[in-house]
């Protein structure tokens, strides 16, 4: 088919959107403004005292994690092709040049680095450090050779809340923003694979060495509930700046892992793993919502 025909069935807006993976964008954004909202009102900042460095977060955060994604889906595009939910995209249907997708990733790394510059050079750094591991130990080295590929995936999808944190104060050691960090991290195990197990024959077909694919359910409902234990234990980082957040995240991660638990028994392999990415969403969704309003309302109080 004529590449011609198909744009004419298909917005640019939304190739460019399937492209740069604009989903995965507005996810992203959410923890970074929690620790963004965090971060001011640990220091006490007012929101318009700040308000240059909460644009710039926001316009550099949504370039590099775009640059991110646009990076992938070049890379991916031979097991894009093999896969139904990825089949689709812009760069396996050829709605979009390979060299249009490599130079797009560029400058959109290196503005959003630049536009993560002027709130503080940490918030940068950890910018590219977050791009870095998405593209080359993730993408380019992991996920196509090792079942640890989500857990190397990870650390650059928490990066996120650091650079919120950081855009605002330049130091991210305080044992909150540590928290939603290591939060961030152990999600995404319990998270991918749920997601694993329910697209198993697609991973299995593009041979891409998922844990659920290697190793099978039990070996994955283990490793699950080792990290959900680990998740439990990350709550009590929230305690030094409010028990109320310690509490709300210690009861999240609880229901989790009961979910887990009480799924397995009594649940078929597809069913609990589904039931584990619903939750997965209402977990992530109520921590940080809460993080941010917490904090929002901290501020106003504050003023």
């Amino acid at each position: 088919m004529d590449q011609g025909d198909i744009r004419q069935r298909q917005p640019l807006s939304k190739i460019l959107a399937l492209t740069i993976k604009t989903g995965i964008i507005k996810s992203n954004l959410i923890p970074m403004f929690a620790g963004l909202t965090l971060s001011l009102y640990t220091y006490q900042y007012g929101l318009l005292e700040k308000l240059p460095d909460i644009i710039f977060a926001l316009i550099g955060s949504i370039l590099v994690i775009g640059a991110a994604g646009a990076f992938n889906n070049l890379y991916d595009r031979d097991i894009d092709a093999i896969m139904q939910r990825t089949k689709n995209r812009p760069t396996v249907t050829g709605e979009i040049n390979p060299k249009v997708v490599l130079w797009l990733a560029i400058f959109m790394s290196i503005f959003g680095i630049l536009a993560l510059s002027l709130t503080t050079m940490l918030a940068a750094f950890l910018g590219f450090l977050g791009l870095f591991f998405y593209v080359i130990p993730y993408t380019m080295l992991s996920k196509r050779k090792t079942v640890y590929n989500t857990e190397i995936g990870s650390i650059s999808g928490a990066m996120p809340p650091l650079i919120g944190w950081a855009a605002i104060h330049p130091d991210i050691t305080h044992p909150a923003i540590l928290g939603l960090f290591v939060i961030s991290i152990i999600w995404q195990m319990p998270h991918f694979y749920a997601i694993a197990i329910r697209k198993h024959d697609e991973y299995k077909a593009a041979n891409v060495p998922m844990l659920p694919v290697v190793k099978g359910v039990k070996r994955t409902y283990i490793q699950t509930n080792i990290y959900l234990i680990i998740l439990i234990g990350s709550s009590f980082l929230f305690s030094s700046l409010s028990i109320g957040l310690m509490l709300v995240a210690l009861l999240l991660s609880v229901i989790w892992l009961g979910i887990s638990i009480y799924g397995y028994k009594r649940m078929d392999s597809e069913k609990w793993a589904k039931s584990l990415f619903i939750y997965s969403l209402i977990h992530m969704t109520i921590l940080f919502s809460t993080v941010i309003i917490y904090s929002l309302m901290g501020i106003i109080f504050d003023l």
